[in-house]
């Protein structure tokens, strides 16, 4: 499973209603940007002197938005079937995983968690193989072939996904509670 799932979040939050329903600050950095800001305003106080301009203030965050992967069960579902006729043969078989991923949202001047989603997403695995197995010439010879083709979900994806679901799931959630309202089509 990804190791940094924050991105599809980050990303999920960004384009929910086309960048317009979420402002998204990030903190991962904050080291880095406040070192950034420091160098910026010495810079400024060396060459303007007194009237430097000032630097905006970074924007304050009024909802925390946090969670994580909860879950990742392999194999929760497998199975397959097949057949073989006279030395000859096929099988499919199948593998089901799922990822599962919690989002809260958290109120910064109560700390106290007023939304939270669990959403997960089943990620398919399947593998198509057929073979030949026969001996020849009274049984001094052996003929073996083999092919499969094999086809697995990308475990990304599937978590992108499932973090996708999740915002969406927040926002309607958030709405039915009255945190927030959406605009009418006019």
């Amino acid at each position: 499973v990804t190791q940094a799932p924050n991105v599809y979040l980050t990303r999920a939050l960004l384009r929910a209603a086309h960048g317009k329903f979420f402002t998204v600050i990030d903190r991962t950095i904050l080291d880095d940007l406040t070192k950034e800001r420091q160098l910026i305003r010495q810079t400024r106080q060396s060459y303007d002197g007194k009237n430097a301009t000032k630097l905006p203030a970074l924007k304050f965050a009024g909802l925390l938005v946090t969670g994580g992967i909860v879950g990742y069960d392999h194999s929760s579902d497998s199975g397959g079937a097949g057949a073989r006729y006279l030395g000859i043969g096929t099988m499919r078989e199948f593998s089901r995983d799922t990822v599962t991923i919690n989002i809260r949202l958290i109120s910064v001047a109560t700390g106290e968690v007023v939304l939270e989603v669990i959403s997960s997403k089943t990620i398919l695995s399947t593998n198509t193989s057929g073979d030949v197995f026969r001996f020849i010439e009274q049984g001094t010879s052996l003929v073996e072939i083999e092919s499969g083709l094999a086809r697995n979900e990308s475990v990304s994806i599937a978590t992108q996904r499932a973090i996708e679901v999740g915002v969406l799931e927040l926002i309607n959630r958030g709405e039915g509670l009255g945190f927030w309202k959406f605009k009418g089509e006019d």
